[in-house]
Formats: structure tokens, sequence, C-alpha cells
């Protein structure tokens, strides 16, 4: 993986083949970022370049025996850890290793729910075990065989369940001679407060909607104007904003669904609601995040339409017809909570929430808030 094949990002670059050239490498490191910002590229485009023989100023040469490998995810000193669901044929990362490539190189952006849903396991626990720990020791406790370093990439670090963080914890105290551990996450508060006191960190923000819209356009064939408005909807999530081109012969699903749900809350009827609920159950975990993001943007559209410039509203024809008659149950003594309740259902989503207790919860709070009077 070369810094050059990564979004944007260019400061933490600079930052992470600073301290490559000055000799200043941690040996853990915290790879700190929202989904689909290039987190774990940017951790293997930095553990390309320390094992570079023959490293360029800006990058990786791409050319020299280590750079190969790495480019094939077979370099003998580089190993990963990463999530999995755990069956009596899967203990640990080196069980699914061949299909860890696969998916890796087919999409550096990988999500969690990418990987899972090509194991065929989306409704599964995702966990790094503890049986992962005496795999990474027995691993890290090779002679490195080509590299001066060896390097260990957790991916979704925050997935250790509590031994297996304990015992990284140890290793992390007690590191073995030129190993590096690069962890990558992207929910701190997940993690064991001692393992993120013993790491540097290396925080990573969203992708800029510039960098965003150049990339969709030259990486995805799509249209200035669609990748403007993409890279808007997507909110510097590269992964998100291949799934909505993915879904783009969908794109009138989301409205359709937020149609049904307003309408349904609006006097709360229950059967519409329960039948709404059925449908978006059966929609999978990741489309239902999406379509609470798509919610957020109709809700903060609306109120740029109320209250900003209605040129800055970034809608299709379809939508802006539906915003124009939606907006005005959108105002100031609701909009904060709209907002509230639409990302505490998004943050609940991603800890494996009841889609169905949730989405009636919001049917309830959506009922009450499209009834608050405007204020003044």
């Amino acid at each position: 993986m070369l810094f050059s094949e990564i979004i944007g990002q260019q400061t933490i670059k600079e930052r992470l083949i600073r301290s490559v050239n000055e000799g200043r490498i941690s040996h853990a490191q915290l790879f700190l970022g929202p989904q689909g910002s290039g987190s774990l590229a940017l951790a293997l485009a930095y553990a390309q370049y320390i094992s570079c023989k023959n490293k360029l100023e800006a990058d990786s040469c791409g050319v020299c025996p280590s750079c190969v490998k790495y480019n094939k995810l077979v370099h003998p000193d580089l190993h990963f850890v990463y999530p999995v669901a755990l069956s009596k044929n899967v203990k640990t990362s080196t069980d699914l290793a061949a299909e860890w490539r696969e998916a890796f190189l087919d999409n550096p952006y990988i999500t969690l729910f990418n990987w899972f849903e090509l194991l065929e396991a989306e409704n599964k626990q995702a966990v790094i075990g503890v049986e992962e720990s005496a795999e990474t020791l027995r691993k890290l406790s090779l002679t490195t065989y080509e590299a001066e370093y060896k390097i260990m990439i957790i991916w979704q670090a925050e997935k250790m369940n509590q031994q297996a963080a304990n015992k990284l914890l140890k290793i992390l105290e007690e590191p073995p001679d030129k190993t590096l551990f690069l962890l990558v996450c992207e929910n701190e508060d997940q993690l064991l407060r001692t393992i993120v006191s013993r790491t540097q960190l290396i925080k990573i923000l969203k992708i800029s909607d510039r960098d965003l819209t150049q990339a969709l356009v030259e990486r995805n064939g799509i249209s200035p104007e669609d990748a403007e408005k993409t890279a808007h909807l997507a909110d510097g999530n590269y992964a998100e904003a291949l799934l909505l081109i993915r879904e783009n012969e969908n794109a009138g699903q989301n409205l359709m669904r937020f149609q049904k749900l307003m309408r349904a809350s609006l006097k709360f009827d229950p059967k519409a609601v329960l039948a709404w609920i059925d449908e978006v159950a059966d929609a999978g975990r990741e489309r239902q995040k999406n379509f609470l993001n798509y919610s957020l943007h109709i809700v903060r559209e609306s109120l740029v339409l109320n209250y900003g410039d209605a040129s800055l509203v970034k809608l299709g024809a379809s939508e802006q017809e539906f915003v124009q008659k939606f907006s005005p149950f959108i105002h100031s003594s609701n909009t904060e909570q709209f907002i509230e309740e639409l990302n505490k259902a998004h943050y609940h989503m991603e800890r494996n929430a009841n889609a169905k207790i949730l989405f009636m919860d919001l049917a309830f709070k959506f009922n009450e808030l499209l009834n608050l009077p405007k204020a003044g």
C-alpha cells in the first residue's frame, strides 16, 4: 500500500514519513479514525514505508522485494489481527488469512460489515478472543526474516474481549525487540484506558469533501456533480461513498422509507409503523445505519431550507420536492432533539442494538417531535 493510494490525509502522511526518517518510531501506535477515513490503509502504508529498501522522499518505492510482498500482503514480517466470528473451525485471525488478504486487496477501506458479509457472518458477534493473544506471542517470538521490524497491525482493536486486551497490555509493557504494534481503532472509548495510555496517538480525521469528491471522480468514474453530492452525503467516509454509489440505482429507497416513517409517526399509525419496521429490519445493519445517516441529512437540509440559504441545499429533484413540504416540521423547537435521537440510534446500531426495538422507539419519539409547536 503506497501513501499515494490513500485519499487525502496529507498532514498525517507527512507526519508518519517524518517519524521514520527522523528515527522516531514508537513501538506502539494507535491509528484512531472514523470509519472510511483510511486508518487501516494508512497503517499498512506506514508499515510498508518502514520496511521499504529504497525509500523515496514521500513514499515507498513500490518495486523493491519488500514492497512487492507488501503489495500482496505476503511479507513474512507483517502480521495482522482482526475480528472473527468464533467457531469450532475459527479461533484466530490466522484461520482466515486467505480470506482477509482477498478482502483487503479488494477494498483497503474495508468495514467490519464488509468483512463479516464476505464471511457470511453478518449476524454473529465480532470478537478478537483470548486465543488470539497466544497466537500473537507465537508470531512475535519468531526472528525477523527480511525487515528490521516485525510489525503487527491490529484492526478494530476495540473488538478485543477483556482477556485478550489484558494480555495485549502485558505485551505492550514488555514488547519483544524490534517489534511494532499498530492498533487501528474507530471507538477509543471501547479500548482499555491502560492500552490507550501506552500507545502514541495518530488521530485521523474524516476525508475532506474536496479530496473525497476528487477520488470519486478519478477512481469511480462518476461525474463531478454526482461525486460532489455523494461526498456530501458520505460525510468524509469513503466506504459509505462506495455504498452510496453501489445503491445509486435504488437512490429513492431511503427517501421512500423516510417518507413512510414520517407519515406513520406523525399521527402514529401502529399498523403502518410495524409494517415499516418489518421492512427495514430485513435490510441489514449497514443499510439501517445508512438510512439513519440519510435521515440526518434530510433533517439538516430541511433546517438549511428553513433558516439558511436555499442555494446551499444539495438534493435531487424528488428529494427537493419532499423537503419543501417536510421542512416546516423541522424548526427551532425540535431540530436539536431530532439530530440527537438519530445520532443516538446510529450509536446503538453500531453496538448491535435490536433493530425492531430501536426503530419502534424512534417512531414514538418522532411522533412527539413532529407534533411540537414551533416556538414563537
